[in-house]
């Protein structure tokens, strides 16, 4: 006799009651029971049908587990989370994270580490296959429904548990797989779905061992190697966004490492983004400790090889086919493995001992998340000797400037450097900005309103972008004080919203109100110069897309200025 007793449903659609109903049937008897979306011809809402599931917990229960109908569980399923609710009674326990994700990359370190549950991180918390205590279950559905028509299930779920401060764990390996059955919700354009490691034979037991305190995530997504790392306090917990090279970059390894070695593939880009990322990997192993080859007597060998054999198969999932991800899947396994060696290697020499921020260096308004990205990205690429002694002023940037200026002061120089700056955008920046306002909209599925006429010229600059050019500055000593920074080409409203739309969520955009209001946007004179060399390197697909991916894991739990 446990002290714990699990309730459980399939949560469905009328469209996919027979899956789910198989989906309970296969399950031991009385394991699962199926709940309907309580309103099927209303707008598609994965959190509609999911506080219905919430709220259908069985007299006497102390835990409801839910899951979704296009799921495929793993044969050790149900005695998995018996055990690990008997393990860790108060704690929220998702079953599946995507292999694209940060959670995904959390899981890889758990699979080195030989863990079975790892401490999920700074994203949505998966809410395909989970499990909740009682209590919290039951307060969801009253969080939920004050927030009907908003966020998705999965950002709400991280928001709430966050806030009470529930532990949440994910399953090493995950104890199901996603079957992409097409998406109700919308999320088809996305690509194939899959876990970071799934394993249907995978065997119970050990489920107190656990991997917590990550502060390091590289991961592979939407063919781009990005890393995100935890933010040393005061304040609350928060995480940077960036592009592994950078990371790499800021570590000091050797620019020859940052290059897949030479070969017949060296160039193609998956190989490339997955060089970077199983790189970064590498380089955290060594410092929590963990053999970078599966090796350690704790490890499961077959679960550490399908978790770094998905690196890069979820890197390049949202533009391929099943069959060419299965095609690249081993080529790509093999330079993951190679780049977790090199990385590791790289980690036992030498340590820099430089300071996170260049002596010298001040940043005014820097005690904000737009400060604290560009501050890191100049530490990163600057390298140790270069000239930061410099003083940079971003109140210029704040909403509602008349003009929006970034000033720099040199310490032998009595005439500063004034940058105007067209619509910055990215990780850091406000969601009440123009370009933010737009994202966040598309973020929560909302239709985007065009801010005025779809003609209407901007000139967007990623947070990275702006960076670049501050550093081109210091190290140039350009002789005009006043410089633009900005793209040559502008854009338009239309085309802005249309590249939202495709980079992160395929929303109705809707034309502004006719006549139009006319948008505040940032003028620039053709005459003025821009920094000698300075190009902007971020397509705005790629950048948007990082944007909004920052607003929904920090922007919503952070007051951003």
């Amino acid at each position: 006799m446990t002290r714990h007793q699990l309730s459980g449903v399939v949560m469905t659609h009328p469209k996919r009651r027979h899956a789910a109903e198989r989906m309970a049937m296969a399950a031991p008897p009385g394991a699962l029971r199926v709940v309907m979306d309580p309103d099927p011809t209303g707008t598609p809402s994965v959190l509609r049908t999911a506080l219905a599931a919430w709220d259908s917990v069985e007299d006497g229960a102390t835990h409801q587990l839910v899951v979704q109908d296009d799921m495929l569980l793993s044969e050790s399923f149900f005695e998995r989370v018996h055990l690990a609710i008997e393990a860790m009674p108060d704690a929220a326990l998702a079953l599946f994270a995507l292999w694209d994700s940060r959670n995904g990359a959390a899981i890889r370190f758990g699979a080195m580490a030989g863990a079975r549950w790892v401490g999920a991180v700074n994203e949505y918390f998966p809410c395909v296959a989970i499990v909740l205590p009682r209590p919290v279950a039951e307060g969801f559905v009253r969080y939920g429904r004050a927030r009907l028509g908003g966020w998705p299930d999965d950002i709400l779920m991280h928001r709430y548990l966050t806030d009470l401060g529930v532990p949440r764990y994910v399953s090493v390996p995950n104890l199901a797989e996603h079957q992409d059955h097409g998406s109700i919700s919308g999320n088809a354009f996305r690509g194939p779905r899959r876990s970071v490691c799934f394993l249907p034979g995978d065997r119970p037991g050990d489920e107190a061992l656990n991997l917590t305190g990550l502060r390091v995530l590289p991961f592979f997504k939407y063919g781009v190697a990005r890393c995100t790392v935890r933010v040393d306090g005061p304040g609350p917990e928060r995480w940077l966004h960036m592009d592994c090279e950078q990371y790499l970059r800021g570590l000091e390894l050797p620019r020859t490492l940052l290059a897949p070695p030479a070969g017949p593939e060296s160039g193609a880009s998956d190989v490339r983004g997955t060089w970077l990322t199983a790189l970064a990997m590498g380089h955290e192993a060594a410092r929590l400790g963990l053999a970078p080859d599966g090796s350690a007597p704790a490890v499961r060998p077959e679960v550490y090889a399908e978790a770094i054999a998905t690196i890069g198969a979820g890197g390049i999932s949202n533009t391929s086919t099943e069959e060419r991800i299965a095609e690249r899947r081993e080529v790509l396994a093999a330079v993951a493995r190679r780049a977790l060696a090199a990385g590791h290697e790289a980690a036992a020499g030498p340590s820099p001992r430089r300071p996170r921020r260049p002596a010298g260096l001040t940043v005014r308004g820097g005690a904000s998340p737009l400060g604290e990205h560009l501050a890191r990205r100049l530490t990163d690429l600057a390298g140790p000797d270069a000239p930061l002694d410099a003083v940079l002023d971003l109140t210029g940037l704040r909403e509602g400037a008349p003009e929006r200026t970034l000033t720099i002061s040199l310490p032998d120089d009595p005439r500063p450097y004034t940058l105007t700056v067209g619509e910055v955008y990215g990780p850091g920046c406000s969601r009440d900005t123009l370009i933010g306002r737009m994202v966040w909209d598309a973020l929560r599925s909302l239709p985007m309103t065009v801010p005025g006429a779809p003609d209407t010229e901007i000139h967007p600059v990623y947070v990275d972008d702006l960076a670049d050019a501050v550093l081109t500055v210091l190290r140039t000593r350009p002789a005009p004080r006043t410089l633009t920074v900005a793209p040559e080409e502008p854009t338009t409203l239309a085309d802005l919203a249309g590249t939202i739309h495709t980079a992160v969520r395929p929303v109705p955009i809707h034309p502004a109100p006719t006549p139009a209001p006319p948008a505040t946007t940032q003028p620039f004179p053709a005459t003025t110069p821009r920094p000698p060399t300075w190009t902007p390197t971020t397509p705005h697909p790629k950048g948007l897309h990082s944007y909004s991916q920052w607003l929904a894991y920090e922007g919503t739990l952070l007051t951003v200025v």
